[in-house]
């Protein structure tokens, strides 16, 4: 069991996790590259073991008919990503606070990964979901 929090650049959201969290995933999509700016590093947890203080400022970008990206609306920070229908959510590694016991688990859509950066051996990849 996991105590994870997390927040904004800002601190005006703020995210605590307090139940079984994934291992971290970095996602290369086209998208999560757009948006973030690189690769996207998330984790995720149950909605129903996740509290979310702030969600007046949290605002939602329907990225595609199945998944909705959640982000600061006052300093911009990408935070959550939510597939539709889904008990889960993922939230930014990056946003976490202090150390976090995390690891890498494997990347995802890797075959559309920037030309400017390498992945390193042995992780494991995979060209779509995992």
């Amino acid at each position: 069991m996991a105590e994870l929090s997390g927040s904004c650049m800002c601190g005006a959201v703020r995210f605590s996790v307090c139940g079984e969290v994934r291992q971290v995933v970095s996602c290369h999509c086209t998208q999560c590259r757009k948006q973030s700016g690189h690769f996207w590093a998330t984790s995720a947890a149950r909605k129903s073991d996740m509290e979310i203080v702030g969600t007046e400022y949290v605002r939602w970008y329907q990225a595609t008919a199945e998944a909705r990206r959640g982000f600061c609306e006052l300093c911009g920070s990408l935070l959550f990503f939510e597939g539709k229908g889904r008990e889960d959510v993922a939230f930014s590694a990056g946003a976490l606070d202090g150390t976090t016991g995390l690891r890498t688990e494997a990347h995802i859509f890797v075959a559309e990964k920037g030309d400017y950066y390498q992945i390193a051996p042995g992780e494991p990849q995979f060209d779509g979901r995992n």
